[in-house]
């Protein structure tokens, strides 16, 4: 590039401002460029300046020349030790090929003899083969490292000659976070978790989805026809307004029917804490699991259900199950206790059995816990209806009528 107006360092410095005007054309050849920024560091001996004055050259000629800062400093060093900017390309013809075609052929037939091994193991064979018997062609493969041996397992000489299938490898989640809820003693932190209604001849049932309270054991079933965000948004919306007190946390196991963004969104607008179970912790969802075989799976058993009688069993469970489970079904509620040893213990006492609507009016100021439209005196209307055994009863006969709804229907389409 010429620039030849530019002869002082005001000028220079006036030019990288803005405020000098200069005329310049661009040359077409690294080896012109090279020689531009050799004459300007003769022109304003470069070597003699002071260190202002050397940074405020290299700001001209990295904005000149349209070099890196890291290049034009290679530069001024070539400069400084030999007095010349020369250009001096290298051609780099690769590196030398260690492991011939041979070699990848040998290693595919050890993998097809030995069922593919893991690295190390196969390693250790090619050693063994050199060392230990006198195999000479092993002697190169004898002294591959365990990374590269993977490398040649993806080279095309030997998915020619064997075909290689690895498994899916799961993929890390950032939603929910890994840990067990803390509820504290208030009401309000979900345990959830799905159950399949059977499969027929390769068609899927419903969908139940199981939300327990761990607090007070307040239990929510709602059916919907298959896990999408079609049928799930909806059912769990439906869901967390079923509970009369506000949801604030919401714990799963690590099934995708969860851990997805739709859900993620739905909790984050309510201001929900998300949680899902962590590894090697089997009890995490343990208290939803339990309530899966002790009411979902006693009430439905495990047959096929068609999946287009979901909205049939969904009016069931609002309108007979979960009011039967909250006021009118008593269960177990832990006593913490710890030994000598630090170890806590939970004991099920006879005396603290009761049901979930007795263990929320139990709990110490239980009316700030309440959802804003909810009372006790609204609750206690549904609770004191009925008897336990005129719920149960109503219960068992809105179950037959279900069923039998459903069987009749379906010999009749069939």
């Amino acid at each position: 590039m010429k620039l030849n107006a530019l002869t002082t360092l005001a000028q220079v410095a006036d030019f990288l401002s803005g405020t000098q005007p200069v005329t310049f054309s661009v040359l077409s050849t690294k080896e012109e460029c090279y020689q531009w920024i050799h004459a300007n560091l003769l022109r304003f001996e470069y070597l003699t300046l002071s260190k202002p004055h050397k940074g405020l050259v290299c700001r001209y000629l990295e904005k000149v020349s349209g070099y890196s800062r890291q290049q034009l400093t290679r530069l001024i060093h070539q400069y400084r030790q030999t007095g010349h900017v020369i250009r001096c390309q290298r051609t780099v013809q690769g590196f030398a090929r260690r492991y011939t075609e041979e070699d990848i052929r040998l290693l595919a037939a050890m993998d097809a003899r030995h069922d593919t091994p893991c690295g190390p193991a196969l390693k250790k064979l090619c050693e063994r083969a050199w060392q230990l018997f006198g195999e000479a062609e092993y002697e190169r493969l004898s002294a591959i490292s365990i990374g590269h041996l993977y490398n040649l397992r993806k080279a095309p000489q030997y998915r020619q000659q064997r075909h290689h299938v690895e498994k899916t490898r799961p993929t890390r989640s950032s939603l929910g976070e890994r840990r067990k809820p803390q509820p504290e003693g208030q009401p309000g932190f979900l345990r959830i978790d799905t159950v399949q209604q059977g499969d027929w001849d390769k068609q899927k049932g419903v969908d139940h989805i199981n939300a327990v309270d761990e607090v007070t054991q307040f239990q929510v079933v709602c059916t919907m026809e298959k896990i999408s965000e079609a049928y799930l948004i909806p059912a769990l919306e439906q869901l967390l307004a079923a509970f009369p007190f506000p949801i604030r946390g919401f714990h799963s196991d690590n099934g995708s029917e969860y851990i997805n963004g739709r859900v993620a969104r739905l909790l984050g607008k309510l201001l929900i804490d998300f949680t899902k179970s962590r590894a090697r912790q089997t009890n995490d969802n343990a208290l939803a699991e339990s309530k899966n075989g002790a009411v979902v799976r006693k009430l439905f058993g495990h047959a096929h259900i068609p999946q287009r009688w979901a909205p049939l069993i969904n009016v069931f469970n609002r309108e007979h199950l979960n009011p039967y489970l909250n006021f009118h079904r008593p269960c177990f509620f832990p006593e913490i206790r710890m030994d000598q040893k630090g170890k806590v213990r939970k004991i099920y006492r006879y005396e603290r059995m009761m049901t979930p609507y007795d263990k929320l009016k139990s709990l110490p100021q239980a009316t700030h816990y309440l959802k804003p439209t909810v009372t006790f005196e609204i609750l206690d209307v549904t609770a004191h209806q009925l008897s336990d055994n005129q719920a149960a009863d109503r219960l068992q006969q809105a179950r037959q009528r279900l069923f039998t709804t459903i069987h009749d229907r379906t010999q009749n389409a069939g």
